[in-house]
């Protein structure tokens, strides 16, 4: 993970799929659970979801807060 990976996660907006147009950071726990189990898209957006995958299963989301704020 890089520093700016977590600013990333506030700007970045799913792509495709059920939450198309959202912030990866808004995603449901559920939501990226499936993808845990189903398996992450290759590339920035896999690398994205997996990351807010564990910030969110470690109960970590106020993290992103400040990050929001700007």
């Amino acid at each position: 993970m890089k520093p700016e990976d977590l600013e990333r996660l506030v700007t970045v907006e799913m792509p495709f799929g059920k939450y198309k147009g959202h912030v990866i950071a808004d995603l449901p726990g559920n939501y990226l659970h499936w993808f845990a189990r189903e398996g992450f898209p290759p590339g920035e957006i896999g690398r994205l979801l997996a990351l807010m995958r564990e910030i969110d299963h470690n109960g970590l989301s106020e993290l992103l807060t400040p990050l929001r704020r700007r």
